[in-house]
């Protein structure tokens, strides 16, 4: 199943947006440093996921989430799950 997901490093305070259909092995693929982005904010946690039936709509939902550029915006998002 396809997912956008949000995830959460409390170390550096950030949230990092992404698209997979694998969500567990994505998951473990950032916690071990795979992406340069998400090696220095170890470990990361899941807040946010949301299904879809394709990859091509989880990759657009990612992007839309992305370009809203906001901390609020996300936040919100997680709150309301």
């Amino acid at each position: 199943m396809p997912y956008t997901y949000i995830l959460y490093s409390e170390k550096i305070d950030k949230y990092y947006i992404g698209a997979c259909t694998d969500m567990q092995r994505r998951l473990y693929e950032h916690n071990i440093g795979h992406s340069k982005f998400t090696k220095t904010g170890m470990p990361w946690t899941i807040v946010y996921t949301e299904e879809f039936d394709t990859l091509l709509q989880a990759k657009q939902r990612e992007l839309q989430i992305k370009k809203m550029k906001s901390r609020k915006y996300i936040e919100g998002l997680i709150s309301v799950r």
